[in-house]
């Protein structure tokens, strides 16, 4: 008896579920980029949020940019492949301004190693990778706020090898004899 039962429901919802042409998803009433809107006043078709809307993970985010992460061999490690892969372009592998896009007549970026960036504070590297500064665009949407904090300590260890002196090095300087490197330099 099921068994003459079940082709007698079962074609008559297939015939019902295929009759179904509603494409209302599929092909929805849109406006082109920059098309005048007749549903709104202004004519835009680009509309800014609502005020008091928070846009989402945008919470979670100001938390996590709030205070930085204790610097371990793990956040350096993170920090470094995110400037290889983010800040070389611009910035150069040492800090020193001169990547690749500078070669190719853009402008030079600042030296991470000016005494002006020496002195600033972390919170201001983040703060730039953040929301940018001159010609560079923010980053925002592009690096994580904890990789953000991850670079900017990078940074601080690209600063700190780059002006390093053996004198400073704890262990090395003895190694190396003080007529060989009379200044301490490396």
């Amino acid at each position: 008896m099921t068994g003459r039962l079940l082709p007698s429901v079962l074609l008559p919802s297939l015939l019902l579920l295929g009759a179904c042409d509603d494409l209302s998803m599929a092909r929805q009433k849109r406006y082109d980029v920059y098309r005048r809107a007749e549903l709104w006043s202004d004519g835009a078709e680009a509309r800014n949020p609502p005020d008091g809307t928070v846009q989402q993970g945008a919470l979670a985010d100001e938390a996590a940019l709030a205070d930085p992460p204790p610097v371990d061999a793990a956040l350096l490690q993170r920090g470094r492949e995110r400037y290889e892969a983010i800040c070389t372009p611009c910035h150069g592998l040492t800090g020193h301004g001169d990547g690749m896009i500078v070669a190719r007549g853009f402008p030079r970026p600042p030296s991470y190693h000016e005494d002006r960036l020496r002195a600033a504070p972390a919170r201001y590297l983040v703060d730039v990778i953040t929301n940018g500064y001159g010609v560079m665009y923010r980053y925002a949407n592009r690096v994580e706020p904890r990789d953000r904090w991850a670079i900017a300590a990078y940074i601080r260890a690209l600063q700190l090898s780059q002006g390093a002196r053996i004198a400073e090095v704890p262990g090395l300087a003895e190694k190396i004899p003080a007529e060989a490197n009379p200044e301490g330099r490396p």
